[in-house]
């Protein structure tokens, strides 16, 4: 017998992550999202996927949503008013990247715009998302 995959959705609040979630609920797979406020999330979901409280600033909150967890959609953007953003996307990534490994995820699937690093209109924002290409 065949045990459906464990999938994690972060920024299921998101734009794109709200787009991906009706496309990922009816898959043979079990759909987690993680979020700051679950309670908010939950009335956007089906009542088969799973919610679990987390925060990519928030290290040790991410271990026990990577928990069991073969494939990851990695849709943080922190487009927050800090004047570090930069420094915190990189911490957030580094937080993230250390908890899937600790949990043996499989696959990480980053979706994001890049930009042209040639382009000097680049925004900071997409600038700092390079850092993370793969």
């Amino acid at each position: 017998m065949l045990t459906a995959l464990t999938v994690l959705l972060t920024g299921a609040a998101g734009y794109v992550g709200g787009r991906l979630i009706p496309l990922l609920e009816p898959q043979p797979v079990v759909l987690r999202c993680l979020a700051r406020n679950p309670e908010k999330l939950r009335p956007l979901v089906k009542e088969s996927t799973e919610i679990v409280r987390g925060d990519v600033l928030d290290a040790p909150s991410l271990d026990e949503a990577l928990k069991g967890v073969h494939t990851v959609y990695y849709l943080v953007y922190l487009m927050s008013g800090s004047h570090d953003f930069e420094k915190e996307e990189r911490q957030a990534a580094k937080n993230f990247a250390d908890a899937a490994k600790r949990a043996g995820v499989q696959r990480i699937i980053y979706l994001g715009g890049l930009g042209d690093d040639a382009d000097p209109e680049l925004s900071p924002h997409l600038r700092s998302r390079h850092e993370f290409r793969c």
